[in-house]
């Protein structure tokens, strides 16, 4: 397994200066962590497994950006049904990446519902998203990442990351309403 944090630097990277991206729980921790845009929407305090809903929505709303979701596999276990409504609306430019490290890790490390034995891909690929991708170590993520980022939307990435036992939860990067004033501001602007 690789570390959430190298995997999601690989999509810091390879993201687009128009791209929208979403980070929740411990994406949103690490993600905090790298330099931050004006599209970014980090969901902290928590909006645990409404990222892929509010993606949807961003995507809709704005069908020339890409829209980015670095959501938690715990998050998406609690919102499946966010996929179907994905699916159904053909957001061509949306990406929904799960970091699947099998627990609740901001909120101590509790074990999620079906940790090990959920396949996230199968799940994307029966509610009918276009595109699915499945990476397990860094490296093949690293020499795959652009084909699966950019391909032709909907698309589903898992990603199979080791959990990190003990570390905090990500903390407020700022007041809610400010930040979410500026990130309307900046999506009128681009």
């Amino acid at each position: 397994m690789m570390q959430a944090k190298e995997a999601l630097a690989v999509v810091h990277e390879l993201r687009g200066k128009d791209d929208v991206v979403i980070t929740t729980m411990t994406p949103a921790r690490d993600w905090m962590t790298m330099p931050q845009g004006p599209l970014d929407l980090v969901l902290v305090p928590s909006a645990m497994s409404h990222a892929t809903s509010m993606g949807l929505g961003l995507a809709l709303a704005q069908p020339e950006r890409r829209v980015i979701v670095c959501n938690g596999d715990g998050s998406m276990v609690m919102n499946l049904g966010s996929l179907v409504s994905i699916a159904e609306a053909r957001a061509a430019n949306l990406t929904v990446l799960v970091f699947d490290n099998g627990t609740y890790e901001v909120t101590g490390s509790q074990r999620v519902p079906g940790a090990g034995s959920v396949n996230f891909v199968q799940l994307a690929d029966g509610a009918g998203f276009r595109a699915t991708f499945q990476f397990f170590d860094i490296e093949t993520w690293r020499r795959g990442a652009r084909n699966a980022l950019f391909a032709p939307g909907p698309t589903f990435i898992w990603l199979r990351v080791a959990p990190l036992v003990g570390l905090p939860g990500p903390k407020s990067p700022g007041p809610a309403g400010a930040r979410a004033t500026a990130f309307m501001g900046a999506i009128r602007a681009e």
